[in-house]
């Protein structure tokens, strides 16, 4: 299936993506179903895998890998990697969720990343998750609107709009009824929305990991429709824009010859990592043996040895795809004076001396290359200095790996909100870029 042919069309598509994935369980689950649909076969990692040319992917927890041998694949093959992860700042229910006071049914949560709390504040919002049962077996689950943290009435703190302070423990436990907490139990709702079997028994659920969601459905505005605005933008605009492009490779593929632009066709991966949020230290986390364990075992498919591995790696590439900071219009200042990505105009190519970000050079050239071959604009994003630079997947992947890397991602605004916001053409562009890379030598 190519990529959409339109800015317009991807849109649509990427809203459809994220409002089926309000977890990092639902967002590989629906990668899943969408590669199945596209002819790539799921394994088992507790399987023997047969070395063989096609398009495959694993799941592990929240974490999916995706990728496509070529047919002249052999054991010094490299890969061409597109990271992102499927985690977005939230909410997680707490053990024991179910609490209340004063006539209130309340769910007791965690922070979950990063998030602006305030603009959580006053939204219908639903829990969505996996559920692990006694016996082992494992459903998604996800309802409908469901919570709210509501806010305090401004005649009850007049300087609210001086400052507002949140505290995390007192002030972030969402109502979700009226009752007495001692006679309902908030995982019986959950064990009522399950996937595929409608319900189960709730007091057969042994583990649950279950986070709070916007219900807001995504939306295109603005006076000439450039706006695009959704929950979870960091990072599902990366990953449905490499779960795109690996879809568009798998069935285009290389000519019969396996030449591409660069020489011999690489092996084509989406690596897309769970947990980047609260620092990636997971078997389902870019700091995990995941993407590891993947490309090793597909090096071995191919007959390399130990040392041909190493060769494989060397001649690897990586595309750390995360989101980034546009320029604000009100708080200007808060960017390097001399670098204000916009919306609209581009990908970024996220850079920062300290290697918060893993571009170098090499990487900036790469960039520029693929950018001007697939006629896409891109933008350089650097941070002001006396503002603290966050990272991405990228830096831990270069570090595990030692594989060339590259950060780059859609520019957003209102970052880390139950609802941000993004240009149109933006993430359009970043997955055809992302279609190139994955079909040239690097």
């Amino acid at each position: 299936m190519p990529l959409p042919s339109t800015a317009a069309d991807h849109i649509q598509d990427l809203g459809a993506y994220v409002s089926a994935s309000p977890s990092s369980f639902h967002a590989v689950h629906e990668a899943a179903r969408r590669l199945e649909e596209a002819g790539f076969t799921g394994l088992d990692e507790r399987d023997p895998w047969e070395a063989r040319a096609g398009s495959f992917y694993i799941i592990r927890d929240g974490a999916l890998i995706a990728w496509v041998v070529p047919e002249a694949a052999g054991p010094t093959t490299g890969f061409n990697i597109v990271g992102s992860h499927t985690d977005s700042p939230s909410f997680k229910l707490k053990p024991k969720p179910t609490i209340g006071a004063h006539g209130w049914l309340q769910a007791g949560v965690e922070i979950y990343g990063g998030p602006l709390l305030n603009s959580w504040l006053d939204r219908e919002l639903r829990l969505a998750g996996r559920l692990v049962m006694l016996d082992g077996t494992q459903h998604l689950t996800a309802t409908g609107p469901l919570l709210r943290f509501p806010q305090l009435a401004i005649h009850l703190d007049r300087a609210v709009n001086d400052a507002l302070t949140l505290d995390k423990q007192r002030h972030m436990n969402p109502v979700w009824g009226l009752g007495d907490p001692a006679g309902v139990d908030l995982l019986g709702v959950l064990a009522a929305h399950v996937s595929g079997v409608g319900s189960v028994n709730a007091a057969e659920i042994g583990g649950y990991d279950v986070v709070i969601a916007d219900t807001q459905a995504p939306s295109v505005f603005g006076a000439n429709s450039e706006f695009f605005a959704s929950g979870r933008l960091d990072n599902l605009s990366a990953t449905h824009a490499g779960l795109m492009a690996l879809i568009a490779h798998g069935a285009s593929g290389p000519g019969p010859d396996g030449a591409v632009p660069g020489g011999t066709a690489p092996i084509a991966v989406l690596a897309a990592f769970d947990h980047e949020e609260i620092g990636s230290n997971s078997r389902s986390g870019a700091c995990g043996p995941i993407l590891e364990d993947v490309l090793v075992r597909i090096s071995d498919g191919l007959g390399a040895t130990a040392s041909q591995r190493r060769q494989a790696l060397a001649a690897s590439f990586c595309v750390s795809a995360d989101a980034g900071h546009a320029v604000h219009p009100n708080y200007a200042e808060r960017h390097d004076p001399a670098n204000h990505p916009v919306l609209n105009g581009g990908p970024l190519l996220k850079i920062n001396a300290n290697q918060r970000y893993a571009t170098d050079a090499n990487g900036a050239a790469f960039w520029a290359k693929l950018c001007g071959e697939a006629k896409v604009p891109y933008q350089e994003f650097v941070s002001n200095n006396v503002m603290p630079c966050g990272s991405t997947i990228g830096p831990l992947t270069a570090t595990r790996l030692g594989i060339r890397t590259v950060d780059v991602g859609v520019p957003l605004l209102s970052m880390h909100s139950a609802r941000e916001l993004c240009g149109v053409e933006d993430p359009h562009w970043l997955a055809r870029v992302a279609e190139l890379f994955f079909r040239t030598s690097p």
